[in-house]
């Protein structure tokens, strides 16, 4: 069913006097007629043509008093750039002299924070070498009373297997 009417569908359109209708035929037009209208399309674009001319005239008039303005205008703004220029000038020269302190004082700074620390340092080595000295001497005389402190100690742990009260002290100081 479907085939049968796609087959109608397709030998109808295909069959069809419509296509015929398609075609328009056109109006002859005479030699004269196509010179007239070509003329007149001269004479159209001659019009143009000067128009054109007169208005590229009146916009380089209009341009050029635009130069004029613009020249005697930027005139006056040279002189307020100049002034503008000389006001940066001051600011940058004043920048400089504030960036020149600044650096002055970092170095002051850094250089007192140097001079504290090394005479902390000199200051604690010189502190530190009496003790020094001290300790060596201890650490020299105990070890020549060393021996004598042994026997001491021994001594004392045969006297407190015989007495009471110096065999309590030795414990009290883990020495038995």
């Amino acid at each position: 069913m479907k085939a049968r009417v796609a087959l109608l569908i397709f030998f109808s359109t295909v069959l069809s006097p419509s296509f015929l209708y398609a075609a328009d035929a056109a109006t002859k037009i005479s030699d004269r007629e196509v010179v007239e209208r070509l003329t007149r399309v001269e004479a159209k674009l001659d019009a143009m043509h000067t128009a054109l001319l007169q208005l590229r005239e009146d916009m380089d008039a209009g341009d050029k008093q635009i130069r004029e303005e613009m020249n005697i205008q930027f005139g006056r703004v040279d002189t307020q750039f100049d002034r503008v220029d000389a006001q940066f000038g001051r600011v940058d020269a004043q920048f400089d002299r504030m960036m020149n302190l600044m650096i002055g004082m970092l170095g002051a700074f850094v250089s007192l924070v140097a001079v504290t620390i090394g005479f902390a340092i000199w200051d604690r080595r010189t502190m530190v070498r009496p003790f020094e000295t001290k300790v060596k001497q201890i650490e020299n005389d105990l070890a020549e009373n060393r021996t004598r402190l042994h026997a001491l100690l021994e001594s004392l742990r045969a006297v407190s297997k015989t007495d009471e009260k110096t065999a309590e002290v030795l414990r009290q100081f883990n020495l038995l």
